[in-house]
C-alpha cells in the first residue's frame, strides 16, 4: 500500500522510509558575482542579472528574513547591509535528493556522481528563460522567479520549436525514471527563491514592485531562452549537484547536443515531456498545459520505458 504524504509534508515518494530531512538537490545554478553583493560570490551563470528584480534600496520592501536577497551577488553584509552575510545562492531545484545515507532516504552522492557521469541521464544543452516573478504562498510569503515552460510541445509537427525550458522537465523526468530514493522530490513548479518572508511597505508599493519585475521579465522574453554561460570553447550550461543551495559540489556538462529536430532525438524529448509526475497520487500521468487543458494521451507514455536505450539499440516496448 502506497501512503500518501500529508498536506504537512513534502511530497516524498516513500514517506514511511523517508528518515532524516535533508538539503542535498540536483539542479541549475544561477549564481553571479556582482559588484554590489557578496565578494566571495561565483559566477555559475551570465545570461540575467537578477539584480534586476531586486529592490536592494528597499524602495518597496519594508524587511525580509534575516537572509535578505539570495540571489545577485547574495548579501555583502555591512557596511553596505545589515543582513546576514552570505555568497550568491541561486538555484533551481530539478529534483530533491534529501542526504546522501540511503538509510536516511536519500541516496549516496557516489551513486548519483556515478549515474549523471553514465550518460544514463540524458542532459541537453541548458538554455532557459525567466516567465515570471510571484509571492508564493507563505505568510509573509517568499518572492521567486519561475522558469516555467509556457506551452505544450507540438506532438505533430517534430521541427516546430520546443517550448522554453522544456530541458527542465525533461531532465525532471529522466531523474524520477533513474532514482527511487523514499526522500526524492520536487519542490513546486521550477524556480529559484530570491527573498523570504517578504513584506511590502504598502498594497501600491507591492503592486509597482510587480509591475516593475514584469517589465524587466518582457526584456528577458524579448531575447528568448539563453545559455546560462557561454564561455569560449566549452558550455557550461549544464547541472549541478548540490549539497545544499550554498554547496554546488559536482558540475555535468550537456551530454546530449543539439540539433533537437532531429527525429532520433526528437522522439525521446517528446516521450519524456509526454508525463508529469502527479504528487497527490505518487505516480505518473500524461501531461497537460494548463492553458488549453489537454492530454497529450496515452500513445507516447508507452514509447519506451528508458527512451535513451532508442539511442543505443533497438527500443522494445515494455509488456
Amino acid at each position: 500500500e502506497i501512503q500518501v504524504p500529508t498536506p504537512e509534508m513534502p511530497p516524498v515518494l516513500k514517506p514511511e522510509a523517508s528518515k532524516v530531512d535533508g538539503l542535498a538537490f540536483i539542479g541549475l545554478s544561477l549564481a553571479r558575482k556582482s559588484d554590489v553583493g557578496h565578494q566571495g560570490s561565483q559566477t555559475h551563470q551570465t545570461a540575467f542579472d537578477l539584480n534586476d528584480i531586486l529592490d536592494r534600496n528597499y524602495e518597496y520592501f519594508a524587511s525580509t528574513n534575516d537572509d535578505g536577497w539570495l540571489v545577485g551577488g547574495g548579501e555583502p553584509g555591512p557596511p553596505r547591509s545589515y543582513k546576514l552575510p552570505a555568497k550568491d545562492s541561486a538555484h533551481v531545484e530539478i529534483m530533491r535528493v534529501g542526504t546522501f545515507k540511503p538509510e536516511w532516504g536519500g541516496i549516496a552522492e557516489k551513486d548519483i556522481i556515478a549515474a549523471l557521469g553514465s550518460g544514463k541521464i540524458l542532459i541537453p544543452q541548458i538554455t532557459v528563460l525567466p516567465t515570471a516573478v510571484v509571492a508564493n504562498t507563505d505568510s509573509p510569503p517568499e518572492i521567486e522567479i519561475r522558469f516555467d515552460m509556457p506551452y505544450g510541445p507540438n506532438f505533430s509537427d517534430k521541427k516546430a520549436p520546443l517550448p522554453a525550458n522544456w530541458q527542465l522537465r525533461f531532465i525532471h523526468n529522466q531523474l524520477f525514471k533513474h532514482f527511487y530514493n523514499p526522500s526524492r522530490f520536487c519542490p513546486g513548479a521550477f524556480h529559484s527563491t530570491i527573498v523570504r518572508k517578504a513584506e511590502f511597505r504598502t498594497q501600491k508599493h507591492r503592486q509597482a514592485y510587480f509591475e516593475m519585475c514584469e517589465t524587466v521579465i518582457k526584456k528577458w522574453s524579448l531575447a528568448g531562452p539563453q545559455p546560462l554561460s557561454t564561455e569560449l570553447g566549452e558550455n557550461k550550461s549544464g547541472i549541478w549537484l548540490f549539497t545544499d543551495r550554498t554547496k554546488p559540489n559536482h558540475f555535468f556538462q550537456p551530454n546530449f547536443l543539439p540539433p533537437y529536430d532531429a527525429e532520433d532525438k526528437r522522439d525521446i524529448i517528446l516521450s519524456y515531456l509526454a508525463e508529469e509526475w502527479d504528487e497527490e497520487s505518487l505516480s505518473w500521468k500524461p501531461a497537460t498545459w494548463d492553458e488549453k487543458a489537454v492530454s497529450v494521451g496515452e500513445s507516447l507514455m508507452g514509447f519506451c520505458n528508458n527512451q535513451i536505450e532508442s539511442l543505443l539499440g533497438p527500443c522494445v516496448p515494455q509488456k
